[in-house]
């Protein structure tokens, strides 16, 4: 296994302070780097292994904070929370720049070679960042299927892959519908795979805490979806030495 060396990261964004987690692969010199937006409860352990992940890989990647060091255990707090957040597109956009400019303010990141993954809530930073025509080299999310305000995803520059589970009820047909033709109206390269038989977050394990209805953890779809995300990272930006 790899060594990965790991730290918080504060800065400020969307009137908070962020608590992010860094997590930096073994060796010298600048490696290929991810953003990794996490679900709307926010930050917690499982999440800070996708980085640690990612870096035992030989990324630098950063998994990024949204809501200023809180982890929501209540549905509905999260909700009121993450609600009037993915209706404002500027918002995202503000709060996944501070996390790129946090990103990319460490000396071992290549600033050409960054890709951004997330889920959820972090997945639909990541579009917004793409909309925006930030430059990244991929774009992956689950269960994100977010559509944006009319011509702004021909701003995005890289390929977008995405993840759904096919009973998802968060993330219904109409809506995979809405954001497949967003993508193909604007000339992205775009994939999108469908779990059968998953729900909303399958790729979370369960918490100990009220979950909303139409959510369910599915661990061989679970297991796909990280490997499928791991394999846009090795063709968009691969690890080089």
């Amino acid at each position: 296994m790899t060594t990965v060396t790991t730290r918080t990261v504060t800065y400020p964004a969307d009137g908070l302070t962020m608590v992010s987690h860094l997590a930096l692969p073994a060796g010298v010199g600048p490696r290929p780097a991810v953003l990794i937006g996490p679900e709307g409860p926010g930050l917690n352990d499982f999440q800070r292994r996708r980085a640690d992940a990612l870096a035992e890989l030989g990324y630098v990647a950063l998994a990024f904070d949204i809501n200023g060091g809180h982890w929501f255990t209540d549905p509905q707090e999260m909700l009121a929370h993450t609600t009037p957040l993915l209706a404002d597109p500027d918002r995202m956009r503000d709060i996944g720049t501070a996390a790129l400019e946090a990103l990319r303010a460490e000396p071992r990141t290549d600033p050409g070679r960054i890709a951004g993954i997330g889920y959820g809530t972090g997945g639909a930073i990541v579009l917004e960042l793409g909309r925006a025509g930030v430059d990244l080299r991929a774009i992956g999310t689950v269960n994100a299927l977010t559509t944006g305000r009319p011509g702004e995803a021909a701003r995005i520059r890289c390929p977008v892959w995405a993840g759904v589970g096919s009973e998802d009820p968060i993330m219904p047909p109409a809506q995979r519908d809405a954001f497949t033709a967003e993508m193909q109206a604007a000339g992205v390269d775009w994939r999108l795979a469908v779990y059968g038989g998953a729900l909303h977050a399958f790729h979370h394990p369960p918490v100990d805490q009220t979950v909303l209805p139409g959510i369910g953890y599915h661990p061989r779809h679970a297991h796909r979806a990280w490997r499928d995300i791991v394999d846009l990272l090795t063709e968009c930006v691969p690890v080089t030495e």
